[in-house]
């Protein structure tokens, strides 16, 4: 599996040199969302806010009035705890085209509750005129500054930094409202988003030697949600629909799924996995996904319950779990 370094930080750069227009704001957190290469070739063009969220996005909102496109960069806990009152209403109310890129999504950082990002879905999607997207891979990192510049309104970005894997042929970019079909089949629809894709792949490719038929979809536009490409393949499966998500299930993916299946009368069975309804604690990537049951292992064994089937899959046999550095200083704590 190819694994690309700063992702970001380099496309950015790249990107943003004919858009005089596009200025990139920071929360004093520059190298931790990789736009410290912005700064050093565009410094008229960054502007640091300091640590003071809520400050940050109303100045973005007067950027925006002012003719310019502003690419906001921190956490993502930062971005909607922090200063929700401030984006809904001086940005999302007046529909103003400010870009909010929100790293360290769920359970990506060891940083604990105050620093994972677990209901971001559930209250960003609640104010109108906001589009959601969430990257899975490095090719939807590379692809997604058009999408994005694209929108009119504003964007919330689940971003993802440091060593990414490249899941999707870097030949097919983001596409807004497009899902990505991974496999096809009837027994039972698996639905991914953002890093739990790479970790539904595992668990499909594995089941699928087994003789199980899949049909496995990744999201990365969460708003506005397209649901056609979904509603045939869950109309037509023999089980049902598993969602996987690095969020809380309440108001995430699993959420919008339920949703669609019940605006649209698809009297199918739906396990939802993710965070039950719980704050996380502070580890690695691989051990809280494993902790809170939604790595390759948890959704071979809800497939076995939804099926009544018993794959006999081990660990051993599955591909090898790709540990992402938390950061360039590879360190645990590291913020």
């Amino acid at each position: 599996m190819e694994i690309l370094n700063k992702t970001h930080a380099f496309n950015l750069v790249k990107w943003a040199k004919d858009k005089p227009e596009v200025l990139v704001l920071s929360a004093d957190l520059k190298s931790s969302t990789e736009i410290d290469e912005f700064f050093d070739i565009y410094p008229d063009r960054f502007i640091s806010a300091g640590i003071a969220e809520q400050n940050m996005m109303s100045f973005a909102a007067g950027l925006s009035r002012e003719g310019f496109i502003p690419f906001v960069h921190t956490f993502a806990v930062f971005i909607y705890r922090r200063a929700f009152d401030q984006v809904a209403m001086s940005i999302a109310y007046s529909n103003l085209p400010v870009k909010m890129f929100g790293f360290l999504p769920g359970i990506t950082t060891p940083g604990g509750a105050t620093h994972q990002a677990i209901e971001d879905i559930s209250l960003m999607r609640a104010l109108p005129n906001m589009t959601i997207f969430e990257c899975g891979d490095a090719t939807e990192v590379e692809t997604i500054l058009d999408p994005v510049m694209a929108v009119k309104g504003p964007v919330y970005i689940r971003m993802l930094r440091g060593d990414i894997p490249r899941l999707f042929d870097k030949n097919e970019p983001f596409k807004i409202g497009v899902n990505r079909i991974l496999s096809q089949g009837t027994d039972i629809v698996i639905i991914s988003s953002g890093i739990c894709t790479e970790e539904a792949i595992k668990a499909v490719d594995a089941m699928k030697a087994k003789g199980l038929s899949i049909e496995h979809q990744h999201i990365s536009t969460l708003k506005p949600f397209n649901s056609k490409q979904l509603l045939g393949p869950i109309s037509t499966s023999k089980y049902g629909v598993i969602t996987v998500e690095n969020h809380t299930v309440i108001g995430g993916l699993g959420s919008i799924v339920s949703e669609c299946m019940a605006e649209n009368g698809l009297p199918k069975k739906i396990a939802k996995l993710g965070l039950q309804d719980k704050f996380a604690h502070g580890a690695s990537k691989a051990y809280l996904m494993k902790e809170y049951g939604f790595d390759a292992m948890a959704i071979i064994k809800q497939t076995e319950k939804m099926t009544g089937m018993n794959f006999n899959i081990s660990e051993a046999e599955l591909k090898q779990v790709n540990i992402i550095p938390m950061h360039s200083a590879i360190k645990a704590e590291d913020l």
